[in-house]
């Protein structure tokens, strides 16, 4: 697959527990992305962090947290990143999501000769 050197990043910020259709919503995401061809996709875990409500989510000893964040990451054109982005609009009911401009430098995926 060939990526454009003018590529779009996608971010999602959700919470570990969020789920959509009985399923880690971040997984559902990436199975989504991957059904959509986009070019790529990773899930962070963070250890520390907040949202629009203000609550701290750690993964400290002492506040053990069940909700960690979660920054679901994707990569392709601005075309294919708009399309995918109305298709899971109606699916983060919390979160935070952000588009940025991308330069790609290297997009290689390792191939096996024939």
């Amino acid at each position: 697959m060939e990526l454009p050197s003018e590529g779009q990043l996608l971010r999602i910020f959700i919470g570990e527990s969020d789920k959509y259709e009985g399923q880690p919503l971040y997984e559902w995401i990436v199975m989504k992305a991957r059904e959509y061809r986009l070019a790529g996709a990773t899930v962070t875990r963070g250890i520390m962090g907040y949202g629009a409500n203000s609550h701290i989510h750690t993964s400290t000893i002492l506040r053990l947290s069940t909700d960690l964040p979660i920054v679901v990451e994707i990569i392709d054109t601005p075309e294919k990143i708009k399309v995918f982005l109305s298709f899971i609009d109606g699916v983060i009911k919390e979160g935070l999501v952000t588009l940025e401009r991308a330069e790609v430098k290297i997009y290689r995926s390792h191939t096996t000769e024939t």
